[in-house]
């Protein structure tokens, strides 16, 4: 296994942190384990010369592929169950009546991973509208910094070991069988989601505020002063009225934040 020495490391790490807000400083031996291999392919003896490539390839490639290797897309259907439970039985009903004459709703998967979490949204919406459903427009923007993980949701399939925690009817009305041991999304929900690259570091540019926003168990990787100014951002692109869902092993500084704090990772923007 190549091996980073100090300067090295301190470098890779506040590249990372200064581009993409991913705090790296306790994982060396992550990065020594999970990259060790992409440089000895490239025949590349330090990690100093791997950098060299890194912070000078304009295509994004070589970033695409290291921000694969470092970062874990850890996620499945249904995942955190209490937020689709409330998001049926009071955010929709709530959208439904307060859009009631537009019947837009302007939804946000952000850190998407590999699909799970906006078909999921997708798929409880569906249940909740039923027949309805047609009169909506309730496209999710689903984004992600990892192309691997949008390659895969893109796809929209799923092994049985994957969609174990889907309903059965649920299966039965959204996956497509197809006698290979996998199964894939329905046109129905496909079409409900439009996968982008997106990096939340970056500025947020939108052309409306958001109804209501995922951003969860990403936060995690952050340390407190980019996740208060990540929680700002949101706030910023999120309507009034507007939902945002964290995940249960964050919080969110009461202190710096706007939004209204409604039960354990769900909040709202009153004002």
């Amino acid at each position: 296994m190549i091996k980073l020495t100090d300067k090295e490391f301190e470098t890779l790490v506040k590249f990372v942190y200064d581009r993409y807000g991913i705090n790296l400083a306790k994982k060396r031996v992550l990065i020594e384990g999970r990259l060790s291999n992409t440089l000895i392919e490239k025949g590349l003896s330090h990690f100093s010369e791997y950098m060299d490539l890194l912070f000078n390839d304009k295509t994004g490639n070589e970033v695409t592929t290291f921000l694969n290797k470092i970062t874990t897309n850890h996620t499945y259907f249904l995942r955190e169950y209490e937020h689709f439970d409330y998001m049926q039985k009071k955010v929709l009903p709530f959208f439904e009546e307060k859009f009631k004459n537009t019947r837009d709703v302007r939804i946000w998967s952000a850190a998407c991973s590999s699909g799970q979490e906006p078909y999921t949204i997708a798929m409880v919406i569906d249940e909740y509208f039923g027949a309805r459903k047609s009169q909506w427009d309730t496209t999710i923007l689903a984004t992600d910094i990892s192309m691997r993980a949008l390659d895969k949701a893109k796809k929209g399939i799923y092994t049985e070991e994957e969609i174990k925690d889907i309903p059965k009817h649920w299966v039965n009305k959204y996956l497509i069988d197809k006698k290979d041991g996998t199964f894939e999304i329905c046109p129905k929900i496909k079409k409900e989601v439009v996968f982008r690259t997106g990096n939340l570091m970056e500025p947020f540019s939108v052309k409306k505020p958001f109804d209501l926003i995922f951003c969860r168990n990403v936060m995690i990787y952050f340390d407190a002063p980019t996740k208060d100014k990540l929680i700002n951002k949101f706030y910023d692109v999120t309507a009034k009225d507007g939902f945002l869902f964290i995940g249960h092993s964050e919080v969110i500084n009461k202190e710096t934040t706007k939004y209204t704090y409604l039960q354990p990772a769900i909040y709202q923007r009153r004002s």
